[in-house]
């Protein structure tokens, strides 16, 4: 099993503003979770060792129609250029997280445009959550896809 993910995206926007994007509930809730998906909870402390907490909902009527809560803390936070965040998900009936990956997001501003890289590395996934883990890198392509969508502003 593939342990580690990268994917790539450039903005039409300053590093600033891409970082922001990544730190700010109000716009994180509006791009976070794969195409159909919606963000009714989205709790960020945006510092070093700041907790997050974002409640994905999958599409009504859809075998995803339910609550999929996240939680994490940030690992590094260096505004505009690097942020890492843990992103256990998927508790079972007892409440262990069974899918903990570490996201790295790295920010590289070349003529006003941003080119940002996140960096995934599966730290431990219980056998529950294959299966999630395996729909990981199409999940967060379209949450990347929708982020480009928000074409972000100053």
């Amino acid at each position: 099993m593939v342990k580690e993910l990268t994917l790539k995206r450039t903005f039409d926007a300053p590093a600033e503003l891409v970082f922001k994007a990544w730190t700010d509930p109000r716009l994180v809730s509006q791009w976070w979770g794969p195409t159909d998906f919606t963000t009714p909870t989205c709790e960020i402390e945006p510092r070093l060792g700041g907790k997050l907490y974002i409640v994905m909902h999958g599409p009504r009527g859809s075998e995803f129609d339910i609550d999929m809560p996240v939680w994490g803390v940030f690992q590094e936070f260096n505004p505009p250029h690097r942020l890492a965040f843990s992103n256990q998900a998927l508790p079972d009936d007892k409440g262990v997280r069974q899918l903990d990956p570490t996201c790295t997001v790295t920010f590289t501003e070349v003529q006003g445009k941003t080119e940002m890289t996140l960096h995934i590395v599966l730290e431990k996934v219980n056998p529950a959550a294959t299966a999630a883990w395996a729909g990981a890198e199409m999940g967060w392509n379209q949450s990347l896809d929708k982020l480009v969508a928000l074409q972000i502003k100053a």
